[in-house]
């Protein structure tokens, strides 16, 4: 139990002295230019509650959703009608009261239709049902009737891609180590340690960024344009830069393009006029249906609509085949790079309204700082002070451990990029105290073995054997406890749970390993004849 070869001692040397230089860039953060850059940097990151920064709470619509699927049911449909071999001929698709419904002018066609609308709908998630009911009444007219079940998995599939997207957007930003979860059905926690401007990120976040080029409707009447009321087969959008004037313009409801085809968007100056530009690259699909609408229709104009305002509606004066594009639209320099930001990122999958904000000021968390560890200071000079009295020689071992588990696991996070937070230092303070017990249960059990009589080497063999049982079990199931905060916690939580496990862990370490390596080279060397504990 006391055996520690030379290589033994060595390699446990190197993982301390390892651990406590991946700790130091953390210690000297605010000391910048002063940590040699040839060493390792990686520091552990503060979080809201300790840099300040930016809390949003946002909130989608689930009858948006509901409109959406509409829309796309309805676009499918007619495609599949189309394809269909005999074309399948249909009546105008009524969408009232949020019920698909349309005729087949050919009763013979009917069994034809139900087999290419089949396809269309999928399973609910694991409900056994479908997300669409389809029925045929009065012989000839079909309605489709969205279930309650495939409007659940609808939003639910919506958030989650809605998070993914506002991740990727936030990292566009280079902020580091954001905190992006969702909380309930329809909402989205965003904490961004550290940020500056938190109006530039409600303003990103807030951006559908739903991109689409639809062909405008130049026969449909001005006036009824003006007035809100849209031909048939086209639907009105604001136009705030209209040339005429008009405030709003009419576009083919059906067809286009939409802006999930992009491959990459970046801010550029138009050559001809300098003006900030975002220009975009179609992948190979969106590329070809981009050369095909401009090939059939040159001469006319198409609207490019960005969240159901139009930029503009050039003319398409020749073919695009270039597969890339260019969005103008009196854009400011951040204003275009905001928007390319947004459409590389992709387009949010339903519209996501602030519903609560909140902004943590830096004097703040560095007050938070300042008492966690003034606290953890006075907590810690206790502790030791205590271990020195109570064991002697022990208890310095046990201080020396103590010193090196912090250091560990400041090293372990800084590694990993961790981020710190309140609760984080809560679960510091815990692990260090967890650390102390393991000492305690250790040193306890020896001077318990010493006054049965054994010898030095055999009581504190057996001291170490018997405690470690103790201090395994009741580490083993902390962690479990921490594992468990982890996968069900979010936040602050998981933040605590994950300083609680690499502390554990290490607290461990130092206590059963490195502490016993102090004694057995102390033993060795100095060949006590009587235990002083």
């Amino acid at each position: 139990m006391l055996d520690f070869p030379r290589w033994k001692v060595i390699s446990i040397s190197l993982i301390l002295a390892f651990g406590v230089m991946l700790s130091l860039p953390s210690l000297f953060m605010g000391a910048e230019g002063k940590w040699p850059s040839f060493l390792p940097n990686e520091t552990v990151n503060l979080g809201l509650d300790l840099s300040g920064g930016s809390h949003i709470l946002l909130e989608a619509n689930p009858a948006e959703v509901a409109t959406t699927r509409l829309q796309t049911m309805e676009e499918s449909v007619r495609a599949g009608m189309r394809r269909a071999d005999p074309r399948i001929n249909i009546g105008d698709i009524s969408r009232k009261d949020g019920v698909l419904s349309f005729m087949v002018r050919d009763s013979t066609q009917v069994d034809a239709a139900r087999e290419v609308l089949v396809p269309l709908t999928t399973g609910a998630g694991l409900t056994g049902q479908r997300d669409w009911n389809i029925e045929v009444r009065d012989e000839t007219r079909f309605v489709l009737t969205p279930t309650d079940a495939g409007l659940e998995t609808a939003v639910d599939n919506a958030m989650d891609a809605a998070t993914d997207v506002i991740r990727r957007r936030i990292d566009e930003m280079g902020t580091r180590e954001p905190t992006i979860i969702r909380q309930g059905d329809n909402r989205i926690v965003v904490q961004v340690p550290g940020l500056e401007d938190p109006e530039a990120l409600k303003e990103l976040l807030g951006k559908t960024a739903k991109l689409e080029f639809k062909l405008v409707d130049f026969e449909a009447d001005p006036q009824a344009v003006a007035e809100g009321r849209p031909p048939v087969g086209s639907q009105i959008f604001p136009y705030p830069d209209n040339p005429s004037g008009l405030p709003n313009i009419a576009v083919k409801r059906l067809g286009g393009i939409s802006g999930d085809k992009l491959t990459d968007a970046g801010q550029g100056f138009d050559p001809q006029t300098n003006a900030a530009v975002v220009n975009i690259t179609f992948d190979s699909e969106g590329g070809s249906r981009f050369a095909r609408l401009t090939q059939n229709n040159v001469g006319r104009p198409f609207a490019i609509i960005l969240d159901g305002v139009v930029l503009s509606a050039p003319n398409i004066n020749e073919p695009i085949l270039g597969g890339s594009a260019q969005i103008s639209g009196n854009f400011t320099v951040e204003g275009a790079n905001q928007l390319a930001i947004a459409l590389r990122s992709g387009a949010l999958p339903v519209e996501l309204k602030v519903v609560e904000e909140r902004t943590v000021g830096p004097d703040l968390g560095a007050d938070s700082i300042r008492k966690s560890m003034i606290a953890a200071i006075i907590g810690s000079v206790a502790v030791l002070t205590l271990m020195v009295v109570t064991y002697g020689r022990f208890g310095v071992y046990a201080n020396i451990a103590l010193t090196l588990n912090v250091f560990l696991i400041l090293g372990i996070m800084a590694t990993f990029n961790a981020t710190l937070t309140l609760p984080g230092i809560a679960g510091f303070i815990l692990t260090v105290g967890t650390a102390v017990d393991a000492n305690v249960l250790i040193n306890e059990r020896i001077r318990e073995e010493s006054r049965r009589g054994r010898r030095v080497i055999q009581a504190i063999e057996v001291g170490y054997k018997e405690a470690s049982r103790a201090i395994f079990d009741a580490n083993i199931t902390t962690v479990i406890a921490g594992l468990l905060l982890f996968i069900f916690g979010s936040g602050p939580v998981r933040g605590f749970a994950v300083v609680l496990i690499i502390g554990l862990i290490t607290s461990v370490f130092t206590a059963l390993v490195v502490t016993r390596m102090f004694v057995a080279l102390w033993v060795r060397r100095t060949r006590p004849k009587e235990l002083v504990i």
